[in-house]
């Protein structure tokens, strides 16, 4: 047997100590968070009843060849989608998953989804909304199985405008549960049904870049298991991810007017960006050497940011600023002042996953019973002011979780790096600080490092490349500490 080199001796050891630490911070994480660990025992005996007797929509639409797009290794599938050519443009059929059918009103089940709100993603495992039995399997759109499903029928004009909407609730079969990659690559080789949601998806981006919305277009930030080993890793969504967003987005927009149209139900708000928000960000911009047009809607100009060059990163950071404020409205009667998701540019309401949200599942509720002319449930009406602050109590949850937890697997990836420079990008700066983002080091022995980013006690303007040396990383408290070199 070849000896082991004195060196490994020590790093193996080293390794294996490093993520013990990790996994006792992330445990504690979830502590002091209280995430629960289970589901009560009245909650999992409701579900089994609930699934055990639940019985299917009368309408019949499992003739439609639905498919679900997803991440790898998904089992709670909230949508699935279908498109065809009409005479005068498209009609997209977009199936939500029934989950107010396994969900009493006012039981155990019930109960327990108003603590939760919604469900949390930790690195160590998920806590999920409803019990798996109904999140992962019966009421879940997994391919190949009957299930009930919310379906939004919208049939859209050429240029990918909504010229009615409809909702039924119906029997569907998903015929295929595609990944991100498998959805792309079929698009990219001609398949019918994806040729048909790169179409509407593009079509549907116009819509968007006409009516002002916009989004940060920062790159997705994940947290990846390999080999038992937590890793982070910076991800730019393909473009099949932005054409199905995309009819999400329209769903939402279509169930807020819906509900505005009647009078009744709770939207997803944002207020604009003030206009001294907006005069810091243009200075900001134009002191990075990218000047913000006059004449430019504020969407637009995002999306020409390349984030791939230092200026262009500092850029979309300083925009965080412009998407502040976000919550829940609830009305009943009187229409709400403000109805409007600023980001979106348009009255919007969470509607497609609510075997993951909470207040998706009152939305959809609501909007099929103002759609087929049915009272809203009297249950709905009394639940809809309670929403805003269960949404907004467990969404402070959710943001803290992957704060803490993000900061804890960087300090375990740095740790082994004390001491080490890198270069970094100036993202934002302050009278004595700086915060910047890490640069890898681009030999594969630290590339989760450029999604680091840290305050630095020192002056520098952002946009600026500066060198920094690691000078500590802490797991327990989730520190990690730059100096500039």
């Amino acid at each position: 047997m070849k000896p082991t080199p004195p060196e490994e001796r020590v790093l193996v050891p080293r390794a294996r100590q490093r993520e013990g630490a990790l996994a006792a911070r992330l445990q504690q994480i979830r502590e002091e968070l209280e995430l629960p660990e289970s589901f009560p025992e009245a909650v999992e005996r409701e579900a089994r009843e609930v699934v055990a007797s639940v019985e299917p929509p009368e309408l019949d639409l499992t003739d439609v060849p639905f498919v679900t797009i997803d991440p790898p290794g998904a089992t709670d599938l909230d949508q699935a989608l279908h498109i065809e050519r009409s005479e005068d443009g498209y009609v997209v059929q977009y199936a939500i998953a029934d989950v107010p059918a396994f969900v009493p009103p006012g039981g155990a089940i019930d109960t327990e989804a108003r603590e939760r709100g919604q469900t949390l993603y930790a690195p160590d495992g998920r806590i999920p909304l409803h019990p798996p039995i109904i999140s992962e399997d019966a009421a879940s759109l997994l391919p190949n199985r009957v299930r009930g499903a919310y379906v939004w029928t919208f049939p859209l004009d050429e240029d990918g405008e909504v010229s009615a909407t409809a909702l039924q609730r119906a029997r569907v079969r998903s015929t295929a549960q595609l990944t991100y990659e498998e959805a792309q690559a079929l698009a990219d080789s001609g398949d019918p049904l994806l040729g048909l949601l790169r179409a509407v998806g593009m079509l549907r981006l116009e819509v968007e870049r006409v009516r002002g919305g916009a989004s940060l277009g920062r790159p997705d930030e994940e947290v990846e298991v390999i080999d038992g080993r937590y890793m982070l890793a910076q991800r730019a969504p393909l473009p099949v991810e932005q054409w199905n967003a995309q009819l999400s987005l329209m769903t939402g927009m279509a169930a807020a007017r819906v509900m505005l149209d009647g009078g009744v139900g709770i939207l997803r708000t944002m207020p604009a960006p003030s206009p001294e928000t907006i005069e810091r960000f243009r200075r900001q911009v134009a002191a990075l050497g990218r000047p913000w047009p006059e004449h430019l809607a504020y969407g637009e100009f995002l999306r020409a940011l390349d984030v791939s060059s230092p200026s262009g990163l500092a850029a979309v950071h300083a925009a965080a600023a412009l998407f502040r404020g976000a919550g829940y409205t609830a009305f009943d009667g009187e229409i709400p002042e403000e109805t409007v998701q600023a980001a979106v540019a348009s009255p919007y309401a969470h509607a497609t996953a609510p075997l993951r949200r909470l207040v998706d599942r009152f939305v959809l509720v609501t909007c099929e019973a103002l759609l087929t002319g049915k009272p809203v449930p009297d249950w709905v009406r009394e639940a809809l002011p309670t929403l805003p602050k269960i949404m907004g109590r467990t969404g402070g949850i959710a943001s803290r979780l992957e704060r803490d937890s993000v900061a804890a697997i960087e300090a375990a990836l740095l740790q082994a790096h004390v001491g080490a420079e890198f270069d970094a990008v100036v993202i934002a700066a302050r009278e004595s600080s700086i915060t910047v983002q890490v640069v890898p080091l681009g030999d594969g022995t630290l590339d989760a490092a450029g999604i680091v980013s840290a305050s630095v006690e020192a002056t520098a303007t952002p946009g600026d490349t500066v060198r920094v040396r690691l000078v500590a990383a802490d797991i327990p408290t989730g520190t990690v500490t730059f100096a500039l070199a």
